[in-house]
């Protein structure tokens, strides 16, 4: 039974072997002696004559193609050489700009008041947990470093805010103040206090008083006078025991004047940054907001004061 030709066989006939580089090279070598030979021959010279120009042009010929091979071997070279000098130069002005650019982002860093080390260690461990780690991680790392690339910027700016409420700003600064924090609260924070940021808060205000002395006034406003009651009573009373400066404000009973101005929830850390949380009609926290314009922060302090001079 004949088989069928299998059409992925190639019937191309293969290509005869290449005889290696030293033989061809001596095969040219001893057919130009023999040719010297045989015209050395057909002019009649001697022997002694026909046999040493035989060997002296061969042994030329042999010579001349060693040498052509060498000057194309070299010519070569110097091309491999050239392309890797061009790499070369190319990777160290690679990495050189690499090093300006780290050393124009750590310069600042350790010019400033920031920690050298925690810049360090901020990158590293940026890198390490996003080097290895499951997709979920890194997609976590990444987006981690662009909200807090996104802060870094906005402070530059001296105007962050935030979607919500904030969980971290506030305690945060509350352990950064060193001098003073004047705060308003409204009856949007009445469900603030019990919660588990409101206690943390707290214990952050008792240790700026007792670590740092850090000055703390915290001003209730109501609408009227009748809304003062037994619970804002021990709020304050539990307040003041930790050695908060206390008072309560109906904005009722304020003056005409005074009562045109905004009277928002907002404290002042240092009486330099001022954190503003805004509501709506729900009374519920919609945006958290960090403002260091100097003229905002100025008016935000003379405001506490004159609501303060006002409180009971």
């Amino acid at each position: 039974m004949a088989r069928s030709m299998d059409p992925a066989v190639s019937t191309a006939p293969s290509a005869p072997p290449r005889l290696p580089l030293f033989l061809v090279k001596t095969l040219i070598s001893a057919v130009v002696g023999a040719a010297t030979y045989l015209v050395a021959d057909i002019t009649s010279q001697p022997e002694v004559w026909r046999l040493t120009a035989s060997i002296v042009l061969g042994s030329a010929a042999l010579v001349v193609q060693y040498v052509i091979g060498f000057e194309r071997r070299l010519g070569s070279f110097e091309e491999t050489l050239a392309s890797r000098d061009s790499e070369m130069k190319d990777l160290v002005a690679d990495s050189f700009a690499r090093m300006s650019e780290a050393t124009g982002l750590f310069g600042p860093a350790d010019r400033s008041a920031l920690p050298p080390d925690g810049v360090t260690r901020l990158v590293r461990s940026a890198a390490l947990a996003g080097s290895s780690a499951p997709a979920i991680t890194q997609a976590f790392v990444r987006e981690e470093i662009q909200r807090l690339t996104g802060l870094m910027e906005n402070l530059n700016q001296k105007l962050v805010d935030y979607e919500g409420e904030d969980h971290d700003w506030i305690v945060t600064l509350t352990g950064c103040a060193a001098t003073t924090i004047e705060a308003t609260s409204t009856s949007v924070d009445s469900d603030f206090w019990p919660s588990e940021l409101g206690q943390r808060y707290l214990r952050a205000q008792r240790d700026a008083i007792e670590m740092r002395h850090v000055r703390i006034r915290r001003l209730f406003i109501i609408e009227r006078p009748e809304d003062d009651s037994p619970e804002l009573g021990r709020l304050c009373d539990d307040q003041q025991s930790l050695g908060i400066e206390v008072r309560v404000l109906a904005l009722s009973e304020l003056p005409p004047v005074a009562r045109m101005d905004e009277t928002n929830d907002f404290i002042v850390f240092d009486e330099s940054l001022s954190y503003e949380i805004s509501s709506d009609l729900r009374g519920v926290n919609m945006k958290t907001m960090m403002d260091l314009r100097a003229d905002r922060v100025a008016k935000r302090v003379q405001r506490f004061r004159t609501l303060w001079e006002a409180g009971q």
